[in-house]
């Protein structure tokens, strides 16, 4: 999703939390400043959508519990709503947000590839919980994945290769995840396969 700052001042965390219960737009909280959350394309949500009902069928008779964008990950005293998240054990005594994910996943789009690749990729790595962060392209065919245990040396996955996310024991074939996904790379990729 888009990020668009909405503040020009300081807000506190607790007025944060309390204005997310109430309000229909999801926002973001970095340093104080808060950025509301715009819609998202349909290969954003594509991608998001193939992605989380994967890892939920393989998560489905474990305690790891797989989580769409409505619940925030809290790190220091930032807020963000990953695309996909997984969370084995929840130390968060809170209904909105978890402190401790395993895995992470955000899909790129221009408006927010920024802040996932450097605010975003400092912060979720800093979690001792997190073992992978993944970065997943909209726009081209492209998943990034950067594990814990590979000292976040980014490893690239494309068309014909299976994605292992080694923080679940799973592998997942990259075709699935650009499912319905409309780009150049799929186009041709799906007309090479007829």
């Amino acid at each position: 999703m888009s990020a668009i700052f909405e503040t020009n001042h300081f807000v506190s965390v607790e007025d944060y939390l309390a204005q997310e219960l109430i309000t229909e737009t999801k926002h973001e909280y970095i340093d104080g400043a808060i950025y509301a959350m715009a819609g998202a394309s349909k290969n954003h949500e594509s991608i998001c959508g193939n992605v989380l009902a994967e890892i939920r069928q393989h998560l489905k008779n474990t305690l790891c519990r797989p989580f769409g964008s409505d619940v925030k990950v809290k790190a220091g005293n930032q807020f963000f709503y990953p695309d996909v998240m997984v969370v084995c054990e929840d130390k968060t005594d809170n209904a909105y947000y978890t402190e401790s994910p395993l895995l992470l996943i955000e899909v790129l789009s221009k408006s927010t590839r920024r802040t996932d690749e450097t605010t975003k990729r400092t912060v979720y790595q800093s979690l001792p919980s997190v073992m992978e962060y993944v970065l997943i392209e909209q726009d081209f065919v492209d998943v990034e994945v950067c594990r814990r245990s590979s000292g976040w040396i980014p490893q690239h996955y494309f068309l014909g290769d299976d994605v292992w996310f080694k923080s679940l024991d799973f592998k997942l074939a990259v075709a699935e995840i650009y499912r319905w996904v409309e780009n150049e790379d799929m186009m041709t990729f799906l007309q090479a396969s007829e």
